[in-house]
């Protein structure tokens, strides 16, 4: 295809997932403005407000965390159209076993994601407030605002969601060779350490309890990187065999 081509194919990809992403922004208004949306997100720390609800001190920050809320659904709504915007702009420039293997390795990464946005949601943040309502003296009383409750859920899910893609990480460095499961083994006492200054620079506050929820799970995905890393690593060493023999074969010829 010429590069024109390419260019005016692009622009009707990205006009499409546009359409999409509009889409499903509105359907997920829809959905927050005639159900109680705000009310289902905030059962996580439901237990620890004082009268069971949120505080707010700005007059918009009912609609703007509307609106915040709606984004973030509606690009999970047209997220499925937009993958496949992109899979079809860049699928015909892929091998037929290169396409076999990125649908899978992409599925798994969705569902890493969506493992660390529940664990942040569903049992990070509940633990967590529980603790720091814990810690509370008589002459301390909480005043948590909507507005900051909001954005730290939100920045809480997106950092669980992104350092749980680390075999999806591993995986391609070492698909392109720059990382091995020997290197990854021999580095494990840096990873735990290296792990745990990140995981306590992610979690709010000083608790222990609450770096150490993060850092579990981390470092098990560690592990885990470590064997995706090996089943490539020998994948990738067979290839190379295969295409040298091949090599030696025709120079023989």
């Amino acid at each position: 295809m010429p590069f024109l081509d390419h260019l005016e194919e692009l622009r009707w990809r990205i006009l499409k997932s546009l359409v999409a992403l509009i889409v499903g922004f509105s359907i997920a208004f829809w959905l927050c403005w005639n159900h109680d949306v705000i009310a289902l997100l905030t059962k996580p720390i439901a237990a620890v407000l004082p009268n069971g609800k949120l505080n707010y001190t700005h007059p918009m920050d009912p609609f703007t965390i509307l609106m915040q809320i709606s984004g973030v659904l509606g690009l999970v709504l047209a997220s499925p159209v937009v993958g496949y915007q992109v899979w079809a702009f860049l699928s015909p420039a892929l091998t037929q076993r290169e396409r076999r293997v990125i649908v899978p390795v992409l599925a798994f990464a969705a569902i890493l994601f969506l493992a660390g946005v529940a664990l942040a949601v569903f049992v990070f943040v509940p633990v967590t407030l529980k603790l720091m309502q814990g810690i509370q003296t008589t002459a301390l009383q909480p005043l948590i605002t909507a507005g900051d409750y909001f954005g730290f859920i939100i920045f809480i899910s997106l950092a669980f969601g992104a350092v749980f893609e680390l075999p999806i990480l591993v995986l391609v460095l070492t698909a392109l060779g720059l990382v091995t499961p020997q290197a990854l083994a021999r580095v494990r006492r840096w990873a735990i350490v290296i792990s745990l200054v990140v995981c306590e620079i992610i979690t709010p506050g000083d608790l222990v309890i609450s770096t150490l929820m993060l850092w579990v799970p981390v470092y098990g995905l560690y592990e885990l990187s470590i064997v995706v890393s090996w089943v490539v690593y020998r994948a990738r060493e067979k290839r190379q065999g295969r295409s040298g023999d091949v090599a030696a074969t025709a120079g023989a010829a």
